[in-house]
Parts: structure tokens; sequence; C-alpha cells
């Protein structure tokens, strides 16, 4: 499931052959907020990730068909290729927070993407970890919400638990407890106080393929 921490942005995609402004690049992180995030300190989000989802609502396009290219003067970069998943690593430049400077976009005019987060916990190497390395990540993500979300907080929404995706059918062991897949080959875990305390020991039974934080 998607984490959406802000109502969905639907922003117009312009033409790759008639390159055409999309946004500019100062309102796209301020109204994602993505400057609060990063002004948190490190070690106050060390166990999560974010991303931001570039998704267009033509199911036609693929990754590989949305690019992202910010113009800074006489300067371009990209900011893409998205990820498999649609996801894009957008962490603010202070050298583009200025209103000259614009995001161009490649797909038809008329065309809509839907923008949202996705967060996932931060899984050390290997297929064992201490809980609250991994289960923490729900706290330290609702921490980060509500300071986005400033004066609006109340109105933030919150995360739940963290849903371990697997290749094919796993497990997990928490103590004397065992967790198997579902049929979509994952396992969804609540944090529980007490585990987070004692910090035991979570195996897997072999390396998920992420851990996605979920607000269910």
């Amino acid at each position: 499931m998607k984490l959406v921490l802000l109502p969905l942005l639907l922003l117009s995609l312009a033409a790759h052959a008639d390159e055409r402004e999309w946004v500019p690049y100062k309102k796209l992180v301020e109204e994602l907020r993505l400057d609060k995030y990063y002004a948190i300190p490190p070690a106050e989000r060390d166990k999560i990730k974010l991303f931001v989802t570039v998704k267009p609502k033509n199911t036609k396009y693929q990754p590989a068909d949305v690019v992202l290219t910010v113009v800074h003067g006489s300067e371009r970069s990209l900011l893409t290729p998205l990820s498999p998943d649609y996801r894009l690593t957008l962490v603010p430049n202070a050298k583009w927070m200025t209103d000259d400077t614009k995001i161009m976009t490649s797909l038809p005019k008329g065309e809509k993407s839907a923008m949202n987060y996705e967060v996932t916990a931060v899984l050390p190497e290997g297929t064992q970890w201490q809980y609250a390395q991994v289960m923490g990540a729900v706290g330290q993500t609702n921490n980060a919400i509500k300071k986005m979300a400033g004066a609006f907080s109340m109105f933030a929404p919150s995360v739940k638990s963290v849903l371990f995706k697997f290749a094919k059918p796993a497990e997990l062991k928490l103590g004397a407890n065992v967790y198997h897949t579902d049929a979509k080959n994952q396992i969804k875990l609540t944090p529980e106080s007490a585990w987070l305390k004692e910090n035991p020991l979570l195996v897997a039974s072999e390396r998920p393929l992420e851990a996605l934080l979920d607000d269910e």
C-alpha cells in the first residue's frame, strides 16, 4: 500500500518531442514538504528512506517514459530515471530553490501523473536484525510526518505497520513466534512496545525485497 502524506497531487505533463515546463522546482519541493523532511536531523530519520512516486494515470506509460529535467539557467540536470516502481529519491538542492528553476517533463500534454510518498524501513545487511532497528521505523515515520505537516499535524495520517515483501513464500521468527507470508508473499508486523524495549533479533528465512511502511 502506498503511504499518502498529502492529498493526491495531479500535475499535467508535456510532450517529449516538444518539451515543456511541468512545475517550478521550488514549488514542488515546498508542496511535497521535502525541505522540512530533510531538515529533520539524520539521527531522527536513520531507520527510514523516503521516496516520491511519479506515476502516470495512463497505464501505457512505463517508468522509462517519464523523463524529468531540472533547468537552472543554462544548466540541465536529469531527476530521473524512475525505478521500476515509479520511485524517485528527491533530495532538495539549495541551488535550485529559486523562482526561475523549472522542471521539464516528457509525456504528452494533458496527461496526468499522481505524486505520492512511499517510505521503506532501512534493513541492515543479511537476514537478522535487531527488532527496534526495523520496527522503530514506524515511530520515526510518524514523527517525520508530524514535522512535515507542521501546524496541520493533527490532520496528518500515520503509519501503523511494516510490510515485509518477499520474492517467494518465507517466514519471520521473533522469539518463539513464527510469521508466514500470505498469498502475496508478504508479512505485516505492527510494533509492540515490549518488543521494542527488549529488542530481540528478528530473523527472516530469506532477505525481503523491501520493508514498506504501511498505514493499516
